[in-house]
């Protein structure tokens, strides 16, 4: 490929991934506002029978927002999720170009597993927004796919480059497209779990809500959601780490070799498998199983973040 056509795709790349964020601050804007305007008409409905009611008014002791106010709320989220599927399209172009640009799968190195991974994480969202209304999880999925990619081309920014020996076998689509896929479920999963645990304490307080807020689940609900993500996502987990395991034995001669990232693959593994089991035990299904999903989720982060960066490893060929 000639140097000026690298370098539109270079640039096409990357304005692609610039759209991508630019859209996806708007969605994550419109998710809150939608929101906040059910917690503003929570507080007015409050204060509104309180004023009435010391005025002796009987009828306002059951008060349920007008469908304009539901309406005005649903609206923002249904343009934040058409957003959320423009800025997945533009991702999605950004990755096509990076690879058109690298002349071989964009996986080679941080900056690119981590525009790869905002993408599975709004993948896996999108995907199951069409069989469920899972508006009220947009902005808590919109805003982790956003933050890594800010941090992706503020601080893992590389140019491509040719892949190194070790990362020129098939197996790097087959390992690293689980490990995708995994990455959005584990995210979708833990945001799911992280809600669970606060409308736990909001039932517990019998807190009443309204508008987008009223669309959250129930804590129980929630907690079914999580299970049935990471139920999926735990065997493609578990042959993601096995195929890593036989591409470990291409490229080194060894399957295992106690390697800090394979030691870290391992320690999520055993992490979201005592999830599952924690979910068939009685007295852990409530929130100590949320926890653990959570706690999944960081161990994941760590085995990227943590052990690409700071742990020097067979792993770190991939550099920043």
């Amino acid at each position: 490929m000639s140097g000026g056509n690298s370098l539109g795709l270079a640039e096409a790349s990357n304005a692609a991934i610039y759209a991508t964020m630019v859209t996806l601050t708007i969605a994550m804007v419109l998710f809150a506002a939608s929101f906040a305007s059910g917690r503003r008409r929570n507080t007015a409905a409050r204060v509104t029978a309180h004023r009435e009611a010391s005025n002796g008014a009987v009828a306002v002791l059951e008060r349920t927002d007008s469908p304009a106010n539901v309406d005005s709320g649903r609206r923002l989220a249904n343009v934040a999720m058409s957003l959320t599927w423009l800025a997945t399209g533009l991702l999605t172009l950004g990755l096509i170009f990076r690879g058109l640009w690298a002349g071989r799968v964009p996986w080679g190195n941080m900056y690119e597993f981590s525009i790869s991974s905002a993408w599975g994480v709004l993948v896996v969202f999108l995907v199951m927004s069409t069989r469920r209304d899972l508006r009220w999880l947009g902005l808590f999925v919109v805003a982790p796919a956003l933050l890594t990619l800010g941090l992706a081309v503020t601080v893992l920014y590389t140019e491509a480059a040719q892949l190194v020996p070790a990362l020129k076998s098939y197996w790097l689509v087959i390992h690293v497209s689980a490990a995708i896929i995994c990455a959005g479920a584990f995210t979708v999963a833990a945001s799911s779990a992280a809600m669970s645990l606060v409308q736990s304490r909001r039932e517990a307080k019998n807190v009443v809500s309204h508008g987008m807020l009223a669309s959250i689940p129930s804590a129980e609900r929630l907690r079914i959601f999580t299970s049935r993500i990471i139920a999926f996502a735990f065997p493609l987990w578990t042959f993601a780490v096995i195929a890593g395991a036989i591409w470990a034995e291409n490229a080194w001669g060894r399957y295992w070799g106690w390697d800090p990232k394979e030691t870290w693959a391992f320690i999520t593994w055993v992490v979201y498998a005592a999830y599952l089991h924690a979910r068939s035990t009685a007295g852990w299904r409530g929130n100590r199983a949320s926890w653990i999903a959570i706690l999944g989720l960081v161990t994941f982060l760590i085995n990227y973040f943590g052990v690409n960066i700071f742990v020097n490893s067979l792993h770190s060929y991939a550099g920043l």
